[in-house]
């Protein structure tokens, strides 16, 4: 052994004799922003501190911003000049507009298989949801679809309930608008509550679904495509309120409140109301029993609108990741995908198929008597303009709302929203 060789060894052997440890790797800070609020950030910060406490070579500290557009503009801003966090929830309906602008990083192949994930873990709506010209530019956490909440008290007097207690089967539009009314007639209250005041989301989500059971596109070669059948759609949604099956002007908290107070028969909206209805029924606040059904075939297929969180990578410009950083962010990401059985509780449908399919979440409830959902979900086309809070919800969420409450007519709430949205349309993607 050559003499430099034979002192190292030696002062290794003297600092093990010694008692002396060598100096222990750094800790790699993951600075991570968040979205994520209510039950959903509740469910993240637990999942973060799980994972601090699982092991010492990484740390994640997360940072919670307003929920929408507030969110995205700081994310896209911070990320352009340089000085974005280093991990970022979003939707994966605004990942063409995030990727496109160059605001996230494209993540690796061998980067994804280094951290033990690959694109089979996860359902292949989301996954390519996920890419944005051939390269993944997110890993999905979860599916949350719009679905129908029922309570069954005034369900069962309305004659919907078999002999089990559960929904019969709603086939056609007829047959959903048939149900509302016939809540209406036996109970004398709302056969039907939903989120309708201006700016309200749910009158989208709901009507991109009806357009996509019918096979009808809502937007083609740049133009709005829908036709007759957007305005026929949205005159059936008119409908239910216009004849007194649902109250209009509720903005959410109150149309919630209404189906939770036991005021309403069904409740069109989100997944993630599950643990609210969950909670309450636990601690017997509720007054009733309720169930839970997928959105009902009312066309031709089963579509549904859904969107997606997801983890994203941004590019912040001028100051790339340092591949020790980017492994100890996809390693987070693998321990929230493969411990995600705590999200599936926030009523989410997990991304993660190995967690999903496990026999654990096939039997949580109510999240069982919709999980069949995630064969049929719709997202928002792929468009720059297009996802949460983005511009065209925006804008579809000023005008579309107004033809429930009669204040203009399908049509009319239809032609303005497709005179201001026409420049969005007409506007080349923004590289930011």
């Amino acid at each position: 052994m050559a003499p430099k060789a034979m002192r190292l060894a030696g002062a290794v052997l003297a600092a093990a004799l010694a008692g002396l440890s060598l100096p222990a790797p750094a800790q790699v800070e993951v600075r991570m922003w968040t979205l994520l609020s209510g039950g959903d950030g509740a469910r993240m910060r637990a999942l973060v501190e799980r994972f601090n406490a699982s092991q010492r070579e990484v740390r994640v500290v997360s940072t919670t911003l307003k929920w929408g557009e507030p969110f995205y503009t700081k994310l896209i801003t911070s990320s352009v000049v340089g000085a974005g966090p280093d991990l970022a929830t979003v939707h994966l309906s605004r990942i063409v507009n995030l990727a496109g602008g160059g605001v996230l990083r494209p993540v690796a192949p061998f980067e994804l298989s280094g951290a033990d994930l690959s694109d089979t873990d996860f359902y292949p709506r989301q996954w390519q949801k996920s890419l944005y010209q051939g390269k993944i530019y997110a890993v999905p956490i979860d599916l949350h679809p719009l679905v129908l909440y029922y309570n069954k008290t005034l369900a069962g007097r309305a004659g919907l309930l078999d002999g089990e207690g559960r929904l019969k089967p709603i086939e056609g539009i007829d047959g959903l608008t048939k149900a509302f009314r016939a809540v209406r007639q036996a109970t004398g209250r709302p056969g039907m509550t939903m989120e309708s005041s201006q700016s309200s989301y749910a009158v989208w989500r709901l009507w991109v679904s009806m357009l996509a059971q019918q096979g009808v596109p809502l937007i083609k070669d740049g133009k709005f495509a829908y036709g007759a059948a957007g305005e026929a759609s949205l005159a059936r949604i008119a409908g239910w309120f216009q004849q007194g099956y649902a109250q209009s002007g509720l903005d959410y908290a109150a149309s919630t409140s209404q189906f939770m107070g036991g005021n309403a028969g069904f409740m069109i909206n989100g997944v993630w109301e599950v643990p609210e209805v969950v909670r309450a029924t636990r601690q017997g606040t509720l007054g009733f029993d309720y169930g839970i059904a997928p959105l009902p075939r009312m066309y031709g297929n089963a579509s549904v609108w859904a969107d997606s969180h997801a983890f994203a990578i941004p590019a912040n410009e001028g100051n790339p990741m340092p591949p020790a950083k980017v492994k100890a962010v996809l390693r987070f990401i693998a321990f929230v995908s493969k411990n995600s059985f705590g999200w599936a509780e926030g009523g989410h449908v997990v991304a993660y198929r190995p967690v999903a399919e496990s026999e654990q979440a096939r039997s949580l409830m109510p999240n069982a008597l919709y999980a069949g959902v995630a064969d049929h979900v719709v997202y928002d086309p792929d468009a720059w303009y297009m996802g949460a809070a983005g511009p065209l919800q925006a804008m579809a969420s000023k005008f579309l709302p107004a033809a429930l409450s009669s204040q203009l007519t399908p049509k009319e709430a239809l032609g303005m929203f497709e005179t201001e949205a026409a420049r969005l349309l007409r506007k080349r993607p923004p590289r930011y």
